[in-house]
């Protein structure tokens, strides 16, 4: 699967700080206090994907970070909704076309090291194929509904997440999070769950979506001649989406690539695929995704509640 998981499923989230009595259900086994309200997280990355090691109800093992995806996702392989908590057979849409037979599983709270999500409703799904072509057991995915509370560092550079709690308009709870520089900053707007930026390929205007789980950059198939100048093939992929099905892609790098007349992004591995159910699914049309490549190149901090990326200088590695 070189793509994430997105559901559309209407859920009810309350976040709090935790009485440390509790026994946490959640945990990033590896986590870092900075400060009472931000922990850095480390992180492996498989095929392009960003895998954190988490303990909940019981089991620990591998989640996606998945900026593309709604909920938290639970791989049905190794978690069972109880009969009471579960809506049956239901059909839900995403940016890669419907799922079926996707169930929720209801958690009492969700603990993320020392912050505490209660009444949360997860989406149990099978990930059993992801699970044979990664070579890797998954226990699920975490998106947008555990992410939106926080201002989210992605920081492919050390290899670490950090997660810094913030009030209603964004702002940290604490000072002095970052000891690193933000050089500079975007707005985005938010459809959904999904980031939307506006963008330049050559100097045509484009949208573009942010998905930390794409594994590979995608642009619209139908998109102006004029951008597809820009887009250089190199050989067809045999990719797995979502549901398990495999299709085929043109493959190849996305040059000339800008998010303004400052932030400038290097030649990017790019396939191209057809990305209209996105319309539909987000009342929204989009051109591309920047997925894996993007964060690669760009030190990034997500801040939901202000709408804004920031992006941090990178170290200037020397030969």
């Amino acid at each position: 699967m070189y793509q994430s998981i997105k559901i559309i499923i209407l859920l009810f989230l309350s976040a709090k700080l935790f009485a440390t009595e509790y026994t946490p259900p959640i945990v990033f086994t590896q986590a870092e206090f900075v400060n009472n309200t931000t922990t850095r997280i480390p992180f492996k990355v498989i095929d392009q994907l960003i895998i954190v090691e988490v303990e909940i109800l019981d089991k620990s093992g591998n989640f996606i970070i998945d900026t593309g995806s709604e909920t938290l996702i639970l791989n049905n392989v190794h978690f069972k909704a109880p009969q009471k908590y579960l809506d049956n057979g239901k059909e839900t849409n995403g940016v890669h076309g419907s799922l079926e037979n996707v169930k929720e599983k209801y958690l009492e709270e969700l603990r993320i090291h020392n912050l505490n999500l209660e009444q949360l409703n997860a989406d149990v799904i099978d990930l059993s194929h992801f699970e044979k072509v990664k070579k890797i057991e998954l226990l699920g995915i975490i998106g947008y509904s555990v992410l939106k509370d926080f201002e989210v560092f992605i920081d492919m550079h050390l290899n670490q997440i950090t997660l810094t709690r913030t009030d209603k308009k964004g702002n940290h709870l604490s000072d002095k999070v970052y000891a690193e520089t933000i050089q500079d900053s975007i707005d985005f707007k938010l459809k959904q769950h999904t980031i939307v930026v506006d963008a330049y390929v050559g100097d045509q205007k484009v949208k573009f979506g942010i998905d930390t789980a794409a594994e590979y950059n995608q642009l619209n198939k139908d998109i102006d001649s004029e951008i597809l100048e820009y887009f250089y093939p190199s050989r067809e992929l045999k990719l797995t989406g979502a549901s398990g099905k495999k299709k085929k892609v043109l493959a190849g790098k996305l040059y000339r690539v800008s998010l303004n007349d400052s932030i400038y992004l290097g030649p990017m591995k790019t396939v191209l695929t057809d990305l209209k159910h996105m319309k539909s699914a987000f009342s929204t049309k989009l051109d591309g995704i920047l997925g894996f490549e993007f964060f690669a190149q760009k030190r990034t901090i997500i801040n939901y509640k202000k709408r804004k990326l920031y992006f941090i200088k990178s170290p200037i590695i020397k030969p």
